[in-house]
């Protein structure tokens, strides 16, 4: 098989080294195996971190409320909170204004899973920040915010 003219080697070396999306990607799931690894000990991976952080508000939201902060759609995010549910961190309650629509509030051992994790997760930042040491990381994330 040869390549097509239109498509030499040059162009695929041209998005190895431009393409946004492979960057964001690579560097996305280096930073989840990382978060993944320190927060193994706690029982939870990084994904389930960002959930769990995502319920820990004062009155407990619905599914709709936290899936946009996610960045995941209703359904993907219903998978990702069985597991959590089973292992008793996360219950579904009725919501008081509409008995059909359920809300998500953290259990005791989700709390205290989360209480334990969060300073592993800030020495993790800490030294992920000092792996960058000409980028601003505040700029960082806001960039990054930009474009989620």
């Amino acid at each position: 098989m040869t390549m097509r003219e239109d498509l030499p080697l040059s162009v695929t070396l041209e998005v190895r080294d431009h393409c946004l999306c492979l960057h964001m990607q690579r560097a996305a799931r280096a930073l989840a195996r990382r978060f993944d690894d320190v927060l193994r000990p706690h029982g939870i991976t990084s994904g389930q971190f960002s959930l769990l952080m995502s319920l820990n508000r004062p009155a407990p939201p619905r599914i709709s409320d936290i899936a946009p902060l996610l960045g995941m759609d209703r359904t993907t995010l219903t998978a990702n909170l069985k597991p959590l549910e089973r292992r008793g961190l996360v219950e579904a309650i009725p919501d008081p204004k509409d008995r059909r629509s359920r809300r998500l509030q953290l259990t005791e051992a989700g709390r205290d899973v989360l209480a334990a994790a969060v300073p592993v997760w800030r020495q993790t930042h800490e030294e992920i920040d000092r792996l960058l040491p000409d980028t601003d990381p505040q700029q960082l994330r806001a960039d990054l915010r930009a474009l989620s």
